[in-house]
């Protein structure tokens, strides 16, 4: 291999691992600032207020994304093939006609959940007690769909530090005017804090996307409206497949409080949230840098089999260490972020988490079919996919409880994963490279004996062989990960944070 392609393959993992450490980075704050949140509330409303509060954001979650109607999905690969091209004119029409369709999607949505608040307090928890807060959530459905559109923007220019900024600046205001509404309300705080929340979404977003220059246009509202046919068009495949997600999502917590009540409700909330926090930071870069640069190499298979390829390796270097720390120590991560009486979560965070590890190599096949636009095989794969768990998770809260729904989630995402990969290999003839295909089977069995300590060794023994496992896998990804991306690529980030702290302290 010549020097050049080995430089280029340096800097396409180099760019992964940048937009991965500045999402990362912004993250780590974010994470430290949801401890903050967190843990306050778990102490003041215990594991039936948090359950309420899960049920209340899966409600408006599962509105918000028939609200928004995929126009900020479809809008961001508008966006990302039209950066591609350098035509400021076609950016400049999407980003007016996405502002618009979210102002105007964003007031009907609220209208819609203020008329149909009772039948949905009804459906969600068995009586109309909750109509008044659901009706008071509607104004989060506004200010989601309008900083989505604001969000569509950043990232499809990708402006990741924009992104990382503005997630930690929003962590930072919601932690300070929303924790003490809890405090001095208790249960009566909840939807003020989520209102809370929403609006401080929508005024970062505001703040970073309006320094963005945009090409000055005369865009009239017919003219609009067609665009907004085309972004309509693939946006209703993003809305209902994204509809799905959040669909199940919201009847698996009705299935909880229906039949183990809002405790157990509680315990499931505390057990999500925490299985998707750490590879949350991967996730999220993948849809914030990965999936626009997929965008702009979707009709080239060789290109994109690369890229995939690329993104999975990453992902799993830096993913392993950090899901066999969480399955080690689940009762502390437990006790930190919430508090005891969330302990009973500990076996189903454990199954979770085998789940979400999946994730880190069926997400990047998934986006090449978004990047492509074939919607319709996208919207097959999540329709049975989902379909699937809803079946497991009721089998699995029959047999086993709450636990049961962990293994549903590993079920599925097995299953899931499978079918993007039968559905990937079809599109562009995709397959993991021998490297990939050795890492998998590497972190695999790192996951599985680590699953496996607590259920044949003392609770001392196994944290003791799961750290030590947990310290081999990040020495060994650290190594590989510097492989990687060269000496180089080292040196250039640390002249780039020793210039950014020498013009912070000149400040």
């Amino acid at each position: 291999m010549t020097e050049a392609p080995i430089k280029e393959k340096n800097n396409s993992y180099g760019q992964i691992l940048k937009s991965t450490t500045i999402v990362g980075g912004s993250q780590v704050i974010n994470i430290l600032l949801r401890i903050i949140r967190t843990k306050f509330l778990a102490v003041l409303l215990g594991p039936a207020g948090i359950g309420l509060m899960g049920m209340y954001s899966a409600l408006t979650n599962t509105a918000g994304t028939i609200n928004s109607m995929g126009i900020g999905s479809s809008g961001v690969r508008q966006i990302a093939g039209a950066s591609g091209t350098g035509d400021e004119l076609k950016i400049a029409r999407t980003i007016v006609t996405i502002r618009r369709a979210s102002l105007v999607f964003g007031l009907l949505g609220m209208f819609l959940m203020i008329v149909l608040c009772i039948p949905l307090s009804q459906l969600t928890f068995g009586s109309t007690e909750y109509a008044w807060p659901i009706a008071l959530l509607s104004v989060t459905l506004f200010l989601g769909s309008v900083s989505g559109g604001q969000i569509a923007l950043i990232q499809g220019l990708r402006r990741i530090a924009d992104l990382g900024s503005l997630s930690v600046l929003g962590g930072v205001m919601a932690t300070v005017v929303s924790v003490p509404m809890i405090y001095l309300w208790g249960k009566e705080g909840i939807v003020p804090f989520l209102i809370t929340v929403s609006a401080m979404t929508i005024l970062t977003s505001w703040w970073y996307a309006r320094k963005i220059p945009v090409a000055q246009i005369i865009f009239g509202w017919m003219e609009t409206l067609r665009e907004a046919k085309g972004l309509l068009s693939l946006g209703l495949v993003f809305m209902t497949t994204g509809l799905i997600n959040t669909a199940v999502m919201y009847l698996i917590r009705v299935l909880v409080v229906r039949q183990l009540g809002m405790d157990d409700a509680g315990l499931y909330h505390a057990a999500t949230t925490l299985s998707g926090l750490y590879i949350g930071i991967i996730l999220s870069a993948m849809g914030m840098d990965f999936y626009p640069r997929l965008t702009a190499v979707a009709e080239d298979n060789e290109a994109c089999n690369q890229m995939v390829n690329e993104q999975t390796e990453v992902g799993l270097l830096i993913a392993a260490p950090g899901i066999l720390a969480t399955l080690t120590f689940a009762p502390l991560i437990i006790q930190i972020f919430y508090s005891e009486s969330f302990i009973p979560a500990y076996e189903l965070l454990r199954w979770q988490i085998l789940g979400i590890f999946l994730n880190v190599f069926s997400w990047p096949m998934g986006f090449v079919l978004l990047a492509k636009g074939r919607g319709r095989i996208y919207f097959l794969t999540e329709f049975t996919g989902n379909a699937v768990y809803i079946a497991l998770v009721w089998v699995g809260i029959t047999f086993s409880g709450l636990i049961g729904t962990g293994m549903a989630l590993f079920a599925h995402s097995f299953f899931h994963t499978m079918m993007f990969l039968v559905a990937v290999h079809y599109l562009s003839n995709f397959n993991w490279t021998a490297t990939n295909l050795r890492l998998i089977r590497i972190t695999s069995v790192g996951i599985a004996m680590s699953f496996l300590f607590p259920r044949f060794m003392a609770q001392n023994i196994s944290l003791v062989f799961g750290g030590i496992i947990t310290l081999i896998s990040t020495i060994y990804s650290l190594r590989a990960l510097y492989r990687l991306v060269g000496p180089e690529w080292i040196i250039d980030l640390r002249r780039k944070l020793k210039d950014r702290l020498g013009k912070v302290r000149k400040g």
